[in-house]
């Protein structure tokens, strides 16, 4: 009896029941809710950028936007991607608290990180990079709220693709030595930053109201300044939820926060040690830097 039955004790090999025997993809999370969370957040990239790419910039509606407009684009752009998740509930969220939920702790990473990003690294933008911002807006710092609202959608799109590359790349070296595989991860991660920060500068290279004193130079150099932020978030935002701990909203922020961080002082230490990319002329510096260095150093040319 203990002999006929020991066949059947062994059929579900592949791990579970119910398709047991699917395997499923490297690309996606094992998490439910990491893994709904991903492809709602890729899903969703086409509508805003559709939008914004395939729709103002071409027929040239901006040019008769106003603040107003301007801040009704960024928050049609971005606002979907926090009430969308509250009433199309994925499978595996159905069943979680709110603040379980993996698309509530990626978009908090993403608003403390962009925030960040915005209100105090754009100034490095104008003071070492050469750019401006001459569309009609209301400002926060002297950066439009706009690009507020579009760095939210536009960091989510990266992140997710980030995520899902890193996770691959991980399965397929899996075999690998451990310096290898760093190696690689390393390697991916500094190649992923810098085509997604050239790609985002050239995609816009058509909307006339983001200057650069050079753009040739900031597409070469200054993509790799921009580079900056992802070389330190991709590799840290991807922890979410990634492994068997789940993480609290707290410790969600507090590593944001960590990586808005390690960024600044990368940014500074650039600043410092290699100056600005192009000759900032004076007309093209920011009138308010918001930031005690930056006022020392305008003050001091």
């Amino acid at each position: 009896m203990a002999a006929a039955r020991r066949p059947g004790a062994t059929k579900p090999k592949g791990g579970g029941g119910g398709g047991a025997g699917r395997r499923r993809s490297a690309w996606l999370a094992a998490d439910g809710s990491k893994r709904w969370g991903e492809a709602f957040f890729l899903l969703y990239t086409p509508f805003w950028l559709t939008l914004c790419l395939g729709v103002v910039v071409p027929f040239k509606l901006y040019e008769r936007f106003t603040e107003l407009e301007y801040l009704i684009l960024g928050l049609v752009s971005t606002v979907p991607a926090f009430l969308i998740p509250l009433f199309l509930v994925g499978k595996a969220d159905s069943v979680r608290n709110f603040k379980d939920r993996y698309w509530v702790k990626a978009n908090i990473w993403i608003i403390i990180f962009s925030y960040v990003g915005n209100y105090f690294w754009t100034h490095y933008f104008f003071t070492v990079l050469g750019a401006s911002y001459t569309f009609p807006s209301w400002r926060m710092n002297n950066v439009p709220h706009t690009t507020f609202l579009l760095t939210h959608a536009c960091f989510l799109f990266y992140h997710m693709a980030s995520n899902m590359t890193l996770r691959r790349l991980r399965h397929s070296a899996a075999h690998l030595p451990q310096s290898i595989r760093w190696l690689f991860e390393a390697a991916w991660i500094l190649a992923l930053s810098y085509f997604i920060a050239y790609l985002e500068t050239l995609a816009i290279a058509n909307f006339p109201y983001y200057e650069f004193v050079d753009r040739d130079i900031m597409y070469k150099v200054g993509s790799l300044f921009y580079a900056i932020y992802f070389i330190v978030s991709f590799p840290m935002f991807s922890r979410i939820d990634e492994k068997d701990e789940k993480w609290n909203l707290s410790r969600v922020a507090v590593d944001s926060l960590g990586a808005a961080m390690l960024v600044t002082i990368i940014l500074d230490l650039w600043r410092i040690f290699l100056g600005p990319i192009v000759p900032i002329p004076e007309s093209r510096q920011c009138g308010q830097p918001g930031l005690a260095w930056f006022q020392v150093q305008n003050e001091s040319t």
